[in-house]
């Protein structure tokens, strides 16, 4: 089975709702409208996650003090993934190796990824800006 397959196969029973972009690239919706949107991508050898969670505030002043909280939850609160920066935004990836990927640790990651930007919500909220949200 492909990696393709595999990975539709299991956002199928997971019953998550999705769309294919382009090949081996997927966007997943923890529920409909749903602002939280998660990004699957087969890259042969790894599947990569990704979602969005904020951009990074523009007052320098808050930036040690962010990025010392998304070390701290990084360290502390998430059983996948780990924060990141990218460009101007702050993610949330995680990545699996495709060779042995499994239906379990798929939907533990998916899960993890979408329950983690949920619980985080309450200690990142007070760095984003009012013209921004996180997503």
């Amino acid at each position: 089975m492909s990696n393709k397959e595999k990975i539709e196969s299991y956002m199928l029973q997971m019953e998550i709702l999705h769309e294919e972009l382009d090949e081996g690239l997927w966007l997943l919706y923890e529920y409909e409208n749903s602002s939280q949107k998660l990004i699957v991508s087969d890259s042969d050898s790894i599947i990569h996650f990704r979602m969005k969670v904020m951009e990074i505030p523009k007052d320098r002043n808050t930036h040690c003090d962010l990025f010392r909280k998304l070390l701290e939850i990084n360290a502390t609160s998430l059983s996948h993934g780990a924060f990141a920066i990218e460009e101007n935004i702050i993610v949330l990836i995680d990545s699996l190796q495709a060779e042995n990927l499994d239906f379990n640790e798929f939907q533990a990651s998916v899960e993890a990824l979408f329950l983690g930007i949920i619980d985080t919500y309450e200690d990142l909220s007070k760095y984003v800006e009012k013209q921004h949200a996180v997503k």
